[in-house]
């Protein structure tokens, strides 16, 4: 499918916008299930429930993000906005699973 797909620069009518946009949206998609089965695998192997929350990593992801926005010239407080509330979902997502595999 992604034959069909062009670069946004390319792009001339909205039709090839869409479809470039559901392309990367699928992408994405397919990324973030990889991202919470990590998230699944730390809460099976985390031994009790207070490592999940782990504020050091989440300063390290974030700067890690930061540099990978500022590398590539993306806007580094969007980036910021959006993995906050992703680190967030995700520490929600695995304190989930710990409780529920450990009851």
């Amino acid at each position: 499918m992604t034959e069909n797909i062009l670069d946004p620069a390319d792009c001339s009518t909205m039709a090839e916008v869409r479809a470039g946009v559901d392309d990367v949206d699928r992408r994405i998609v397919t990324l973030l299930q990889r991202r919470f089965g990590y998230m699944n695998a730390a809460a099976r192997i985390k031994p009790d429930r207070s490592a999940v929350r782990d504020e050091w990593r989440k300063a390290d992801v974030l700067a890690k993000v930061d540099g990978s926005a500022a590398d590539l010239g993306v806007d580094r407080q969007l980036m910021a906005r959006l993995y906050e509330d992703l680190i967030e979902t995700s520490i929600a997502h695995e304190l989930e699973v710990f409780d529920r595999t450990r009851d």
